[in-house]
């Protein structure tokens, strides 16, 4: 049957035909316009998307900055507070003053807010772990206390809060979140020589009295006379044989190093420097070995001395002593009777080896020449001048004897001091324009005032047998080299016991 032809010229089928082909012209330009439509659906559902990331990006961004700010916050008052930190109520009130100064210095939010410091945001510690004490405890039990820790969730609750600009949209409740920052930072080091000896008294301060006209009751350190020169590796009060360690400087106490750490390579750079990498060495017995290997690092102790070579020190980590005058005993310009030996005459009465300076009564065979080399660094101070055990020393230093007392100090021996010796409270060591006083060469100086000053660990001994073994720190004494080492001696004079904890060290951020 014929087919029957449309108004517009189409063919249309029959009933029970096949309908005739679309021409391709047709077909492609439907599709075309179906697939616009299909792609401005997606387009504009992947713009909705992409708005929605951006805007995701732009409020994780604004948190991840102000955590950077609050990071930065916390990083630099736990700093600034850690350094303070000094055994005392003082330094803890410090350190809050430290911490405050340095908030009110930053701010956040883009810089746009300042910040406000509340002691609420930090807290004390004498180790990394805790625990920790507010600042009104810390101020009670100051002791001890090494590390800060500053959280500033303790600070007004709009210093961790984000106001988000994107997330709101999607609900209320993000219309704004809060981010807070944990930052502890503590002593890394403490300015202690890998060197120990035993303490000559497990006292830390006693009086002694010497008999006048006019008498004078002295202080007297750990059994240490202030004033009076000592040979650091000639000493032992429990017996005449000398005792001298040498300090682990990487493991703390409670913690059993390996002897390797005692070997001159490990310690050299260490001896150097004067410092151990630990934050303190009381608390707990310390690993030490035996004896102190003098030979091996001699030349490391005489970097003090502008002296470098053959040694691992630098001027830069191990800067020479401000001062590097020697005073070598048969050339003190203060003393009328020249010293008969560096130090102080070695005895071994009473069973100990020690000084004929040491024992009271002093002997009675006492000369002047005995007593070698008298207060080139420290005078000796009367006992009424000594504070509380723990407490720092005051920064001017304890009100000391004159060079008139030496009459009554070291009699029966009686030295004397001449008119070369400085007037005042000062000492020949600290004079800066005299023939006492030697600056060190102009490549490595100016150099560091006290650097000549040895922190030494004092021991409670006996020690435990053994090469390499564990010992209690009982003090920290203060010994003056007054001539460099040499390979089997340490002539050093007496200044004074010291805090531990008042000993300065590296502070720095715990991961």
């Amino acid at each position: 049957m014929a087919a029957i032809q449309s108004g517009r010229g189409l063919p249309v089928a029959r009933r029970g035909t096949a309908a005739p082909s679309v021409p391709r012209r047709y077909a492609w330009k439907r599709n075309r316009s179906c697939q616009r439509g299909a792609i401005a659906i997606m387009f504009a559902l992947l713009t909705i998307v992409l708005i929605g990331f951006f805007g995701l990006a732009l409020d994780l961004g604004q948190v991840y900055n102000r955590r950077i700010e609050l990071r930065n916050i916390a990083a630099g008052a736990a700093l600034a507070a850690a350094k303070e930190l000094n055994g005392t109520a003082a330094g803890v009130t410090k350190a809050l003053t430290k911490a405050a100064s340095i908030t009110s210095k930053l701010s956040y939010q883009y810089n746009q807010q300042s910040l406000s410091w509340n002691d609420a945001a930090i807290a004390f510690s004498s180790t990394a772990d805790g625990p920790w004490l507010d600042a009104g405890a810390a101020q009670g039990a100051p002791d001890g206390l090494l590390f800060a820790k500053v959280d500033t969730s303790g600070f007004d609750v709009s210093v961790g809060t984000v106001n988000l600009l994107f997330m709101k949209v999607l609900s209320s409740a993000f219309a704004s979140t809060t981010t807070v920052n944990q930052t502890i930072a503590g002593r890394s080091s403490i300015l202690i020589t890998p060197l120990a000896i035993c303490a000559l008294s497990t006292t830390p301060a006693a009086s002694r009295s010497n008999p006048g006209p006019p008498a004078n009751t002295e202080l007297v350190e750990f059994g240490f006379r202030r004033g009076v020169s000592y040979d650091l590796m000639n000493l032992n009060p429990n017996g005449t044989t000398a005792e001298n360690f040498v300090i682990d400087p990487l493991d703390p106490p409670g913690v059993l190093g390996a002897a390797s750490n005692t070997w001159p390579a490990t310690v050299g750079p260490f001896v150097c420097t004067g410092a151990l990498a630990i934050p303190r060495v009381m608390g707990g017995t310390i690993t030490v070995g035996r004896p102190f290997p003098l030979a091996s690092l001699v030349n490391q102790l005489n970097a003090r001395f502008d002296q470098y070579v053959g040694n691992q020190c630098s001027p830069n980590g191990a800067p020479p002593d401000s001062n590097v005058k020697s005073y070598p005993y048969t050339a003190i310009p203060w003393m009328t009777t020249i010293p008969g030996q560096q130090g102080a005459l070695s005895t071994t009465s009473g069973s100990k080896l020690w000084t004929i300076a040491d024992p009271a009564p002093a002997p009675g065979t006492n000369i002047a020449p005995n007593y070698g080399p008298l207060w080139a660094y420290a005078r000796a101070v009367p006992y009424s001048s000594y504070t509380t055990q723990g407490s720092p020393e005051p920064a001017s230093g304890y009100t000391p004897f004159s060079t008139s007392a030496w009459a009554v100090l070291y009699k029966p021996g009686q030295p004397t001091a001449n008119g070369n010796y400085p007037g005042g409270v000062t000492t020949p060591y600290k004079t800066s324009s005299s023939a006492n006083f030697l600056a060190p060469s102009t490549q490595n100086g100016p150099g560091v005032a006290n650097r000549r000053v040895l922190n030494v660990a004092l021991l409670s001994c006996p020690v435990g047998g053994g090469a390499t073994t564990t010992a209690n720190v009982i003090g920290i004494g203060k010994f003056f080299m007054l001539v460099p080492a040499t390979a089997t001696s340490i002539n050093a004079e007496f200044a004074g016991a010291v805090p531990e904890q008042y000993l300065g060290g590296q502070v720095e951020l715990v991961p």
